[in-house]
């Protein structure tokens, strides 16, 4: 996933045409007042692209405390010891526990095992507290809940296990006798008196006892399986019917070491992702440095991620490391040996899927079970990765392996991680000219270019690599974010020949434990809340239709003057020097000159970060700041140019230069030597939301002077670097606010018209039938909302409502609200 931004709005204009007389309205929102004027005529004669079962899935990936915390119901945090500062600083063995008397974590030859290495050793008459996630430990009344732990007792002991909150006892306290002897498991049941969100699990010993996997799991999980998932988190993912489940990364298959969790690696604890870390028993599985900053238990593992899919009758699409590392680490792993071994391991994930119950993991899969195979179709071999020649040689050994193994099953490649640019590009070629089968496209970008791009797919080549829409997310949770990417997703099934799947991502976001925003389903460890995205999602993924029925749409007229605004200076985790800033208008007049010998007056600073004068330069000196902006000008100025000198002197990237700056939410900047200066691009901020323009591989060197020239001429932009075109863009795409498809349901025969209001006008249309035969009714499923509507644990603001409209006909007209997502399901004949 690249950087993540702010959340966004939009403006949008508003132009009216004459269309129709009569209408027949449906209910509106009371602030919309007028009325803008489209039609839709369908051609159900015409043959449209087929849509497959399997078009819409959910991506999966533990970020956000989405796993540990979240989807895996486990209440115990830190349950066998093994946090540590690889993970996050902040981390030790007993980060969650408090202790009261002798307690010690170790690390020696008396542990469970050694892919469990640390335990606990408690002292006689001493107890540990868990404080499990969140605000503590969630339980309800009259709820069972089953609590395990591995103990071992040189002389036996009694262990006494209590739930408990500030206001008293949860649950009747358990007495747990350990034998005298080596490690044992031993379980014991609480029924909760009553609900409490501050739970604590406490554990007595009466003498010395070592102690790991402490465990409490809720009896009641979805599918109430040992080792369950959380219900209603799980409940919410099944409730959209996805097509297919892509796990585990993200940024978690390509982050980190390759090698495995032996003694032979030196028990290397931040890995990339590898499937065989998390399968077996739970306690033998191998722990995990998470790249977003905690510690994975692996509790969750691959064998329940294949048996979740399988339960919510969804494809399973397991993604494994290309051994190139990505989001931000950018390196190529050179070793022929352990590139063999992740090859076999991939295989051997095939077999642990697909294999008989003879074959070594088949074998596997049934002890763990489950004997029937888990029929997988797809795999995903990388993530994003920034290195395409690198990864594609890489990713050309695993097709090649798989394809001669299991020739049925589709090796998915992917273009890196960004919608446009030279990564992109040269990624995209490359698995065109090897005749690659898919290839997974990842970029989250502001409401406005998602508006903007609706025909994205309308030029793909129809005979090339299908595309997987990996991952994509409108920055933000707002209902404008879900109107933005409805819009999308018109174009996404307009194109379903070449799009043949998509996922928005991330899933899960915990709201105490947030790395990364926007998010699908928000949580904590009492309640969970759709977005306003997800109900945008489940809208689309419940009425998807078999086959697109061709139709066209009036659109919108847009007016776009030139680009204008102000002039700003920037940096990102990094200090950097500014001197000898120019602007001068289209005619040679000077607008702005500041070589910053005197003072800084006519800079104003919205962004963090320390700026001052130093040496005749102005640098800002904080290198955790991110977005610093200062800015001087007019916000009016157009057709001018910005030169200025850079000088990056110490942190992780390089520097933004701005232009057209409107305010803090609005504006253009070219960043050079962003991403961990490894690329630099030009981004445009709607409202805080960002897009990427142009983008190329390259980075900044500390202590050099750059010569940055922007000329901007109207709505087209060149960018010279020392001399040299950079690159250049116009930014002149229309953000259109309405659209509409239309599919057909093979099964009930029901035309499904999908249409996206995203303004606040209502949208008065004429639909066009093209003659074919209909009932008079529809039956109305709507989205309407204020765009800046958000749905939280108390309050639902984005809901579906469902009507029945009566005024159906070959030709009739409706009225579709401001801000609103429609979906008529009109019977044929």
């Amino acid at each position: 996933m690249p950087r993540s931004t702010t959340r966004t709005r939009w403006r949008l204009g508003l132009a009216t045409t004459a269309l129709l007389a009569a209408t027949a309205l449906v209910p509106v929102p009371a602030h919309a007042e007028t009325v803008t004027d489209y039609a839709v005529t369908v051609d159900p004669a015409a043959q449209g692209a087929q849509i497959d079962d399997t078009m819409y899935g959910v991506f999966f990936e533990d970020i956000n405390r989405a796993a540990d915390g979240g989807l895996y119901a486990e209440l115990v945090q830190n349950r066998s010891f093994e946090y540590s500062a690889v993970d996050n600083r902040a981390y030790t063995p007993l980060t969650s526990w408090t202790v009261d008397g002798a307690a010690q974590v170790l690390d020696d030859a008396g542990r469970l095992n050694d892919r469990n290495r640390n335990y606990l050793s408690l002292g006689a008459g001493s107890a540990v507290t868990n404080a499990g996630y969140n605000t503590g430990v969630r339980v309800e009344q009259g709820k069972r809940y089953d609590f395990s732990v591995w103990a071992r007792a040189a002389s036996g002991s009694t262990l006494t296990v209590s739930l408990q909150d500030a206001g008293g006892v949860l649950a009747t306290a358990r007495a747990v006798a350990v034998r005298k002897g080596g490690w044992a498991r031993y379980r014991a049941t609480f029924t909760a008196t009553r609900t409490s969100s501050e739970g604590r699990l406490t554990v007595a010993s009466s003498a010395a006892t070592a102690l790991d996997m402490v465990s409490l799991f809720p009896r009641d999980t979805y599918r109430h399986e040992p080792n369950g998932l959380r219900k209603d988190l799980a409940e919410k993912i099944a409730a959209l019917r996805p097509g297919f489940v892509r796990f585990p990364g993200g940024c978690l298959v390509n982050t980190g070491s390759m090698q495995d969790y032996s003694e032979a690696s030196g028990w290397q604890r931040a890995r990339s992702y590898q499937w065989k870390d998390t399968v077996g028993p739970v306690e033998e599985r191998a722990v995990n440095s998470n790249f977003w900053g905690y510690n994975q238990s692996y509790g969750l593992g691959y064998y329940e991620y294949f048996r979740f899919a399988e339960d919510i009758g969804a494809m399973p699409l397991p993604v494994v490391p290309a051994l190139v590392t990505g989001c931000g680490q950018n390196r190529a792993v050179v070793d022929d040996a352990l590139l063999k071994r992740h090859i076999q391991d991939t295989l051997d994930l095939i077999e642990f899927a697909n294999g008989p119950i003879t074959s070594p993991w088949g074998r596997k899969r049934a002890q763990m079970g489950h004997p029937a195979p888990f029929r997988l179709t797809h795999l995903e071999v990388g993530n994003e990765e920034n290195l395409p020649a690198e990864f594609f040689a890489r990713f050309a050994q695993f097709r090649a392996a798989v394809e001669a193994k299991y020739p049925d099953v589709t090796v998915v490649s992917n273009s890196g991680p960004d919608d446009s640019g030279q990564t992109f590009d040269t990624a995209w070629q490359l698995n065109r000219d090897a005749g690659v089968a898919m290839v997974d496209e990842h970029y989250y970008n502001s409401p406005q270019w998602f508006l903007q791009n609706n025909d994205r797919y309308d030029s793909y080549d129809r005979n090339g690599p299908k595309v997987f829409l990996g991952e994509y997310a409108s920055q933000g949770n707002a209902f404008k974010n879900g109107l933005a990417e409805a819009a999308y997703m018109t174009g996404l099934e307009r194109n379903a020949d070449v799009v043949k799947l998509a996922s928005y991502a991330p899933l899960f976001a915990n709201e105490d434990y947030v790395q990364w925003r926007p998010d699908l389903v928000w949580f904590n460890n009492h309640a969970s809340w759709n977005s306003a995205n997800y109900e945008v999602q489940k809208l689309f993924m419940t009425n998807v239709g078999d086959r697109v029925v061709p139709s066209t749409a009036t659109g919108t007229p847009s007016l776009q003057g030139p680009v204008t605004g102000a002039v700003g200076l920037s940096t990102w985790a990094t200090s950097a020097a500014y001197d000898d800033v120019r602007v001068t208008g289209a005619n040679g007049d000077t607008l702005l000159s500041d070589d910053f010998s005197g003072d800084a007056s006519r800079w104003t600073h919205t962004g963090g970060g320390s700026w001052s004068l130093q040496d005749g330069q102005y640098v800002q000196t904080d290198t955790a700041a991110e977005n610093t902006m200062v800015f001087a000008g007019d916000t009016a100025w157009h057709d001018y140019d910005l030169r200025v000198k850079a000088t990056k002197k110490s942190g992780k990237e390089g520097f933004l230069v701005a232009f057209g700056v409107k305010d803090t939410g609005n504006y253009y900047w070219w960043n050079l030597g962003g991403w961990n200066n490894t690329r630099s691009a030009v981004e445009q901020a709607v409202d805080g939301g960002k897009s990427t323009l142009i983008s190329k591989a390259g980075s900044v060197e500390t202590g050099r002077a750059y010569d940055i020239d922007v000329k901007v001429r109207g709505r087209q932009v060149t960018l010279y670097l020392d001399g040299q075109e950079w690159g250049s863009f116009t930014d002149d795409k229309p953000a259109e606010p309405f659209r509409q498809v239309v599919t057909e349901d093979d099964r009930t025969g029901d035309l499904i018209v999908k249409v996206v209001n995203a303004q606040s006008t209502q949208a008065r249309t004429a639909i066009d039938l093209g003659g074919a035969r209909v009932a008079s009714r529809a039956r109305v499923t709507t989205l309407a909302a204020a765009p800046d509507a958000v749905n939280t644990e108390t309050g639902t603001a984005v809901a579906p409502v469902t009507s029945t409209f009566t005024g159906v006909a070959n030709r009739f007209t409706y009225t579709f609200p401001a801000n609103s997502v429609t979906f008529l399901r009109i019977g044929q004949r």
